[in-house]
C-alpha cells in the first residue's frame, strides 16, 4: 500500500503494500490535524498504476506546496498592510494630539495676555489715582503750609509791631524821665553851684549814679521785652515745624501703604 500527505511542509512518504489481485482500493486517515496522513490501499499487478500514483502523489504534494507558499504570501501581505494601517493611525492620534495641544496652548497664552494686559491696566489705574491722591495731599499741604506760614508771619510782625510800639514808649518814657531828671539836676547843679563849688562834685556823682542807673533799667526791660516776643516766635517755629514733620510722617506713611497695595495687586 501507499500513504500520501495532502497537507502543507515536507513531502509525504509513499508506503507500498502486496494486496491481493483484483481487491477493491480502500484509503484510510491516520492521525489528526497537521499530522493527518491519507494511507491508500492498491494492487501491485501493473507498473503503470504505480507510477500513476507516485505522480498523482508528487502533484498533490507540488500543489500543497503551492499552496503553501501562496498563503504565506497572502499572510506577509496582510500584516504588512496591519503595519501600514497601524503606522498611519498612530500618525494621525499623533497629529490630533500636536494639533489639541497647539490649540490648548495657544488657548492659555491668549488668557494669560488677557490677564497679563488686565493687571497692569488696573495697576496703571492704580498707580493714577495713587498719583492724583499723593498731588491732592501735596497741594493741600501746601496750602495749609502757606496759612501757617502767613498766620506765623502776621503773627510774628504784629509781636514785633507790639514790641516796637513798647520799646518806643519805654524809650519815650526814658527820655521824658531823663529830661526831667535833667531839668531837676540842672535846677540841683544851680543851687549847689549856688551852695558851692565844693558840693558839685558830689551832685554829678549823684546825676551819674541816677542817670546810669535809669538807663540800666530802661535797657533790662528793652531786653526782656525782646527776649520775650523771640521766645513766642520760637515756640510759633517749633510748633510750625511739627505740623510739618507731623504732614511729612503722615505722607510718608501713606505712600508706604499705596505702594504696598499696589504690590498686593
Amino acid at each position: 500500500m501507499s500513504s500520501v500527505a495532502n497537507t502543507g511542509g515536507p513531502p509525504a512518504s509513499v508506503t507500498q503494500s502486496a494486496v491481493p489481485a483484483g481487491q477493491t482500493l480502500k484509503q484510510t486517515k491516520v492521525g489528526e490535524g497537521d499530522d493527518e496522513t491519507t494511507v491508500t490501499q492498491f494492487g501491485t499487478q501493473s507498473l503503470a498504476t504505480q507510477t500513476a500514483l507516485n505522480e498523482a502523489a508528487n502533484k498533490q504534494q507540488r500543489l500543497n506546496m503551492e499552496k503553501g507558499a501562496e498563503l504565506d504570501r497572502v499572510n506577509a501581505e496582510f500584516f504588512a498592510g496591519q503595519d501600514i494601517r497601524r503606522t498611519q493611525a498612530t500618525g494621525a492620534e499623533n497629529r490630533l494630539s500636536t494639533k489639541v495641544a497647539g490649540e490648548e496652548t495657544r488657548a492659555t497664552q491668549r488668557v494669560a495676555g488677557e490677564e497679563d494686559r488686565a493687571t497692569i491696566a488696573t495697576t496703571g489705574l492704580e498707580y493714577r489715582a495713587g498719583l492724583e491722591t499723593a498731588g491732592e495731599q501735596d497741594r493741600k499741604l501746601t496750602e495749609t503750609t502757606g496759612q501757617q506760614a502767613r498766620l506765623t508771619e502776621a503773627g510774628r510782625a504784629a509781636e514785633e509791631r507790639l514790641t516796637v510800639g513798647k520799646r518806643g514808649e519805654e524809650e519815650r518814657a526814658a527820655i521824658r524821665e531823663t529830661g526831667t531828671e535833667t531839668r531837676q539836676l540842672r535846677e540841683t547843679e544851680g543851687k549847689q553851684q549856688r551852695l558851692g563849688i565844693e558840693t558839685t562834685g558830689a551832685q554829678e556823682r549823684l546825676r551819674l549814679g541816677t542817670a546810669g542807673q535809669e538807663q540800666r533799667l530802661t535797657i533790662g526791660k528793652t531786653g526782656e521785652e525782646e527776649r520775650a516776643g523771640i521766645s513766642r516766635r520760637a515756640q510759633e517755629q517749633r510748633a510750625t515745624d511739627l505740623q510739618q514733620e507731623m504732614f511729612r510722617r503722615y505722607k510718608e506713611n501713606r505712600d508706604f501703604e499705596q505702594a504696598t497695595g499696589a504690590y498686593r495687586v
